[in-house]
Formats: C-alpha cells, sequence, structure tokens
C-alpha cells in the first residue's frame, strides 16, 4: 500500500493515474466521498453522510477519516488487491498515515510537492471551490507529516505529469517496498 499525499492541488490523482497507467500491477483505489458525484475530479464513489455512516458501522472501511468538510473512506477490498500481489496508490490525508502504516506492511509515503502559486492556479483551475475555501487549503499546504514514518518519498510536482510519475517510479522500485 502506498498512500500519497501533499497540498490540495499538487497532482495526486493525476500522479496516481499516470502511474497506473504505464506499470502493470499498480492498482488505484477508488475512495468512497461524502462529495458531489458532479464535482468531478478523482474517480470517486459519491455517498450521502448517512450512507457513510453506515458502512462505518458495518466496518466497511479499511481505513476513513474527516478533512475538508468531507468524509472519505477506503473500502475494505484493497485488502483482496494487496493479498494478490498488487501496489495499490491511495489518495490519503496526513492525519491517517500512521494508522496505515500500522495497518499495511511495508507500507509507503510518497508525498508531493509543489510552489503555493502553483497549488493556487490548479485549484482555481478545477473549478470546485471557491476563493475563500481555496485560501484555506493553502493555509494548510505546509503542514508537515507526523513523525514516525518509516518510508518517505519526497517529489515535487512542477514537471509534466509523466516526467513526475518517473520520478516517484524510480525512488519507489517494488524490491524497495517489502511486501
Amino acid at each position: 500500500m502506498i498512500g500519497v499525499v501533499g497540498p490540495s492541488g499538487v497532482g495526486k490523482d493525476s500522479v496516481m493515474q499516470a502511474l497506473a497507467a504505464r506499470h502493470a500491477g499498480v492498482r488505484l483505489v477508488r475512495r468512497v466521498i461524502t462529495r458531489d458525484a458532479g464535482a468531478g475530479g478523482e474517480n470517486f464513489e459519491a455517498v450521502s453522510a448517512d450512507g457513510f455512516e453506515a458502512r462505518v458501522l458495518a466496518e466497511a472501511f479499511a481505513l476513513h477519516w474527516q478533512a475538508h468538510g468531507l468524509r472519505y473512506g477506503v473500502p475494505v477490498a484493497v485488502n483482496e488487491d494487496l493479498a494478490a500481489g498488487h501496489l495499490c496508490l491511495v489518495n490519503l490525508s496526513r492525519s491517517v498515515l500512521a494508522e496505515a502504516q500500522a495497518m499495511f506492511p511495508g507500507f509507503a509515503v510518497v508525498h508531493l510537492t509543489a510552489p503555493v502559486a502553483v497549488l493556487a492556479a490548479r485549484l482555481a483551475a478545477r473549478g470546485r471551490e471557491s476563493a475563500e475555501v481555496i485560501a484555506a487549503r493553502l493555509e494548510r499546504a505546509g503542514f508537515a507529516l507526523p513523525d514516525g514514518l518509516d518510508r518517505v518519498i519526497r517529489v515535487e510536482n512542477t514537471g509534466t505529469v509523466a516526467e513526475v510519475a518517473e520520478a516517484v517510479w524510480t525512488q519507489l522500485q517494488p524490491e524497495r517496498v517489502a511486501r
């Protein structure tokens, strides 16, 4: 399991999609989110707050958290892909990294970064958030990762998606990640 983190607008989903397209055996984890289905962006399953809570109670998530006024969940089905030997990429919150590391043997973090001006332009271009929400997201852009993470790969996302994906892959060779 590889948790991909970084500030809003850094291009996590684009880099993840490029990695999955270029490398056999890489799977993208489809998150469940209490976001409107028409919001665009990543391929996610939209659910109501009540539907999300019902899944929490049914223990249908390997991980779940709240951020940006939304709830996010990683379905337990990810364990099947991991058991089959696939490398699974999931967009995670920094708040659940320690929990993910404890839960998934060989867990690694890909931490994508970019200058604030780049983040601001990307957030504005996607058209999902108001100027106030964008400003709040940019304020959190510099938050540090939690202490105690075993494997962290840092890559600045200022090149093309293909260049950044290759930089991540070069650092994240499967033989470097204990399974």
